[in-house]
């Protein structure tokens, strides 16, 4: 059912490894610019991927095509004034992180595409690489964007619901976890009971990343 082929995991391992850690530091960076040593102090705050990597999380990025790294921990209570929106901005880092990742990966296309020749070999792998790096920045940003939780969507909602909806945000961080699990897995158990298979996650990302993708790959004339 997956693709293991060797040349997919050279093009695909590093651009994961790259996403997930340029999307931890993000939140890590925003949290210790609020005035929230907690990452920092737990040595988040940095550019090295062996911090930041979740095995299950990086191993469904490969097979399945969404994942996660570690969470950042984070201590609002240490942010000041206005915690929830701080909290929610914390959040939103990591995914537009994601997607200027995406931009830069493409804005470095459009350059080999229209100013590199074309028979050279190496300009090729670049440029399989970078469209696997556009590729999962943007599945990335767009499945963290999911309000539910651990994913970053969650904590931004909660920066968006008022106060007297708190029980909602209460409620999704009880019971997220399995909720995306199901989730991520339905297709297989479906699968194994000899159901046809529904891949609800699959169809909620795959809809606005195939939109951002191409509205990104426009933007820059690809």
């Amino acid at each position: 059912m997956f693709d293991f082929s060797l040349s997919r995991l050279l093009f695909l391992v590093p651009a994961i490894i790259i996403a997930l850690t340029f999307h931890e530091y993000a939140h890590a960076r925003v949290a210790y610019a609020f005035g929230d040593p907690t990452a920092r102090d737990a040595g988040r705050l940095t550019l090295n991927p062996l911090r930041h990597l979740d095995v299950l999380g990086t191993l469904l990025l490969i097979v399945a095509g969404f994942g996660w790294a570690k969470p950042v921990p984070v201590n609002p209570w240490l942010m000041g004034e206005n915690r929830r929106k701080k909290l929610m901005a914390v959040s939103a880092a990591g995914p537009v992180m994601n997607l200027l990742e995406a931009l830069a990966g493409a804005g470095i296309m459009s350059l080999i595409v229209h100013l590199a020749p074309a028979t050279n070999g190496f300009y090729y792998y670049a440029l399989v690489f970078l469209s696997y790096f556009v590729m999962i920045n943007v599945v990335l940003a767009v499945f963290n964007l999911i309000p539910i939780p651990p994913l970053d969507g969650s904590k931004i909602l909660g920066g968006l619901l008022p106060e007297s909806k708190l029980h909602v945000e209460l409620a999704l961080e009880r019971y997220g976890f399995g909720i995306l699990m199901l989730l991520i897995f339905l297709p297989e158990i479906l699968s194994l009971l000899g159901l046809p298979g529904i891949d609800i996650l699959g169809t909620i990302i795959s809809k606005p990343a195939q939109w951002l993708i191409q509205a990104i790959y426009s933007l820059f004339g690809i």
